[in-house]
């Protein structure tokens, strides 16, 4: 374990969790300096997330990754079995790529019918290169974005935990346990209970909880006892499956009763005593009223709450939140950790534009103004799972009324959608469709993609006009942005954001406004670039 921190660098990252290791690596992509610090001595092997969405497997993607998680993906189905039967004899699709399996996911327990999706629906069919990977659970996940944030030097310190921090105006003062850090820039990726967020005096309103969860994974004696997939009694709801021993249970009596209300902060990681066997076995037996026996642990068990939140502001000054330190919720689909890597990719290339100089430190503010929306959407999509979930005879009534809704076409898509991810879109200026929304696969003559070229970093811009009209236009940016020329089609033209955030298109090769969108946001352009295109 290394604990000796770097005393002066440009950026300090708090938390080495799945978010804070994307934006280091991002950071370390612009070419800023940058560390890891924290508290916890070895990775936490607790049970979380066990999937990610399509803005996430793309994110991969675009930073070369996509190879490692499609392997952990067939780890996982191979693992789990029933679904990787789903794969079996499936048309490999455009640019040799096969198909996955059609997991769908669930709403509030209601599992999604993947033959009731319309899957030429435009938002999906845009988006399915990424497919192979969207099985990624957390713990994995963890692991190869680890392996990542060291093949690009950046150092992570281990058990060590931050005290105090001072903004100074032109930086700031970090106590550690470790020794004082001064840093450029501190971003607190440090969880619902972010020491970051509480030295820096941000508020975190919300709505307190009201039940209290478990999910797990267990060796059973008597697995005939339960019901495979979700169900309800009048103490609450469980599940079995899809994996061998997995279970999750639910229930409607409140918080845990040992835990102080002011600390009741944070999804799935509280911190009480670790859960133990039995109070796993007497939560499912009180919820499936059976008398079913657990055996033993096979993967660290997690208690969580519906405890919801949202930071006050995601900056103050020289200190920024992502991840669960801006937002808490419960963990109903896996949202926690796609809000929270979305913010990550959004802040790590306009902080490492600000300090690398080509951007003003207003470009920051974009950060809070974009990704606070898709955060509140977050919170209210999982308040509105809990309210259709819970026992009581209002929230049955809504459950059926819910149910019917998605045993229809158009409303599982809308579900899935959601799901996904697919259909996210920034509020950003420009008139044409693509505009504010993830780039789409976008296939090239040569049968890449565009996203191919988008492995170091930087911005994207697809030329398909007669005689590179736009990349000439986009030249004395060479050193931010790399073009890529294509046949002519449509669209003609796309920059793309190195969070994969398209900032400009035209389906004509005279479209307008691509100059207007490169000084917006890549500042300036270089009288003489000094670097080649990052490709």
């Amino acid at each position: 374990m290394n604990t000796n921190v770097n005393q002066d660098v440009d950026v300090t990252v708090v938390g080495a969790g799945p978010v804070g290791l994307v934006l280091a690596a991002e950071l370390a992509l612009s070419r800023a300096t940058v560390q890891v610090l924290e508290r916890r001595a070895e990775p936490d092997e607790s049970m979380k997330a066990q999937s990610i969405n399509m803005p996430t497997a793309e994110a991969l993607d675009r930073r070369g990754l996509l190879p490692a998680a499609e392997k952990v993906q067939r780890e996982i189905l191979e693992r789990v079995g029933s679904f990787a039967r789903m794969a079996v004899d499936r048309t490999p699709g455009e640019g040799g790529r096969a198909p996955a399996p059609r997991f769908t996911g669930h709403f509030a327990g209601m599992v999604l019918d993947a033959d009731l999706v319309d899957w030429s629906d435009p938002d999906l069919a845009a988006h399915t290169a990424a497919d192979g990977a969207r099985m990624v659970p957390q713990r994995e996940l963890e692991a190869l974005l680890a392996d990542h944030v060291a093949r690009l030097g950046v150092p992570v310190r281990r058990g060590v935990e931050v005290t105090a921090l001072e903004d100074t105006g032109d930086g700031v003062l970090v106590g550690t346990t470790a020794g004082t850090v001064r840093t450029g820039w501190l971003v607190g990726c440090d969880g619902g209970h972010s020491a970051v967020r509480r030295l820096a005096g941000i508020d975190f309103p919300g709505t307190d909880p009201e039940l209290t969860g478990y999910q797990a994974v267990v060796d059973i004696a008597d697995p005939e006892k339960l019901a495979n997939g979700w169900a309800w009694s009048p103490e609450g709801v469980y599940r079995y499956g899809p994996q061998p021993g997995r279970v999750a249970t639910v229930e409607f009596d409140g918080p845990p009763a040992d835990l102080p209300h002011a600390r009741l902060r944070s999804r799935g990681r509280s911190p009480m005593a670790p859960v133990t066997l039995e109070e796993l076995q007497a939560s499912l037996r009180r919820v499936s009223g059976t008398d079913v026996t657990l055996t033993a642990l096979r993967a660290t068990p997690t208690r969580w709450t519906d405890n919801t939140r949202q930071a006050a502001a995601y900056r103050s000054g020289r200190v920024l939140l992502a991840g669960d330190a801006a937002h808490v919720h419960p963990p109903f689909g896996g949202q926690g950790l796609n809000l929270g890597l979305g913010d990550a990719m959004n802040l790590g290339w306009k902080l490492g534009a600000v300090v690398a100089g080509w951007a003003p430190e207003g470009l920051l503010d974009t950060y809070d103004a974009e990704r606070r929306p898709v955060g509140a959407w977050v919170l209210d999509w999982t308040r509105a799972q809990i309210g259709v979930l819970r026992g009581d005879a209002k929230s049955a009534a809504l459950r059926g009324i819910v149910a019917d809704l998605l045993s229809t076409r158009a409303g599982t898509t809308y579900a899935v959608k959601k799901i996904f991810g697919v259909d996210q879109r920034i509020d950003l200026p420009g008139d044409h469709p693509l505009v504010g929304r993830f780039v789409p696969d976008l296939w090239l003559r040569d049968g890449s993609r565009l996203v191919d070229h988008a492995h170091g970093g930087g911005f994207l811009l697809l030329d398909r006009t007669p005689d590179g009209a736009f990349a000439r236009l986009a030249a004395p940016w060479a050193g931010r942005v790399s073009s890529v020329s294509d046949d002519h089609a449509t669209p003609a033209g796309v920059l793309v954001r190195p969070d994969g955030v398209v900032a400009w298109a035209s389906d004509i090769a005279a479209g307008t406004g691509l100059e207007a969108a490169l000084h917006r946001w890549t500042g300036a352009p270089s009288p003489s670039p000094e670097h080649e295109p990052v490709r």
